[in-house]
């Protein structure tokens, strides 16, 4: 419809005699003013338009890096703690090799001191039996002696009679339990 109106307009204009040319067309200055609205209009909104999208771009650029540089730390931090771990368990490994071996020699140290305790109380109980047999002989005889001395001195009284052989008698009988022991 409005192609037909400016049509129409420019129909009379003609017929009036009125031709005011591009420039005196109203119609004409409201299409450049249009054009000048839609361009200016553009221009400003392509303008905000861009820094917003250059403002996400960066931003988004920003994520990745540093979302990019955090993977680096955590492949690093990943890597650290494998070997940490790494040397952990072969340090607990030593440990364990360590105090197994250790285990090893306190046993063999027990059961050789356990050997030797049970040959010194051995011996000692051996000594002890081996002292009171000696003790048991040595009363025994110290009773045999006593009583054969005791025997001899009745024999002799009652064989021998008093005078010189009393001194010798007695003499020898004083001797006796120097001899005997």
């Amino acid at each position: 419809m409005g192609s037909a109106w400016a049509a129409d307009k420019a129909a009379q204009a003609a017929v009036e005699g009125h031709d005011a040319g591009f420039f005196g067309n109203p119609e004409t200055w409201v299409a450049v003013a249009f054009l000048l609205f839609v361009v200016l209009l553009g221009k400003i909104l392509w303008t905000k338009l861009t820094e917003l999208l250059d403002k996400r771009s960066a931003a988004i650029a920003n994520a990745l890096a540093d979302a990019e540089r955090l993977r680096s730390e955590a492949l690093a931090a990943k890597v650290s703690a494998e070997q940490t771990l790494a040397q952990a368990t072969a340090e607990a490994e030593g440990i364990l090799g360590h105090a197994r071996e250790e285990v090893s020699r306190m046993q063999a140290r027990a059961a050789q001191n356990l050997q030797n305790q049970i040959t010194l109380r051995e011996q000692q109980a051996l000594d002890r039996i081996a002292q009171s047999e000696a003790a048991a002989s040595k009363q025994v005889r110290d009773i045999a002696v006593d009583t054969a001395m005791a025997a001899t001195r009745n024999l002799l009284r009652e064989q021998v009679g008093s005078g010189k052989s009393q001194d010798l008698v007695e003499q020898a009988i004083a001797e006796l339990p120097r001899r005997l022991h």
